[in-house]
């Protein structure tokens, strides 16, 4: 029982990760096409939801191999959870303060963890890579599962932080009332009657007066 249900989750957990890297695949092909431009729009005011949301499923994902499969984590793992479970905290907040700078904050933590999850997949393949620095009970270069022959737990950890990143780098900034401010780079006028740089748009609020005699 206990080992069907460890392969359910292997392949729950794999295609997880194929569905977090479709969704930033398809976050790159809306920001180059023109035509999927309104999509972004629409994505940006749930992408930090959506970006904790990622990083919340991995970080759950992780603490049940570890918890309740018994994985040991070795050394790369532990600094991979260290960038994602600190990414769950910043979004959370970002997310509920609506910040719309979260990402210069939770972008480097998603690029360092994405370093270690590619570096670590290398390893499992090439297992020369490995340094002294991984654990003889918990080798870096021994990955536990390879669901469809090539997902492993490095393998899901990179593609929750391309997700990530995906979502608070390609979705349009939006202003404090939730416009896209690329709109109003391509309008040279934001709401209120200002113009994109906040300046206040002379030429809308200029009065003519009559010229003396």
């Amino acid at each position: 029982m206990t080992a069907m249900s460890l392969s359910a989750a292997e392949r729950f957990s794999s295609l997880l990760a194929f569905v977090a890297l479709a969704g930033a695949a398809a976050l790159v092909v809306l920001r180059l096409v023109p035509a999927g431009r309104p999509v972004l729009r629409a994505v940006a005011p749930l992408s930090r939801w959506l970006a904790f949301a990622v990083a919340a499923t991995a970080t759950a994902g992780s603490l049940y191999f570890s918890e309740v499969q018994n994985f040991i984590p070795c050394r790369l793992c532990w600094y991979q959870r260290i960038a994602m479970f600190s990414l769950v905290l910043v979004l959370l907040v970002g997310a509920l303060r609506n910040d719309r700078g979260v990402r210069w904050y939770a972008v480097p933590l998603a690029a360092a963890g994405l370093a270690v999850s590619v570096y670590h997949y290398l390893v499992e393949w090439y297992p020369q890579l490995e340094t002294t620095s991984c654990d003889v009970f918990a080798p870096c270069s021994t990955p536990y599962f390879r669901e469809f022959g090539f997902v492993s737990l490095a393998f899901m950890a990179g593609s929750g932080f391309i997700a990530v990143i995906a979502l608070l780098l390609l979705t349009p900034e939006e202003d404090h009332h939730g416009h896209p401010l690329e709109e109003h780079a391509a309008g040279g006028e934001a709401p209120g009657g200002t113009t994109g740089d906040g300046a206040t748009d002379v030429a809308s609020t200029h009065v003519r007066t009559p010229e003396p005699a």
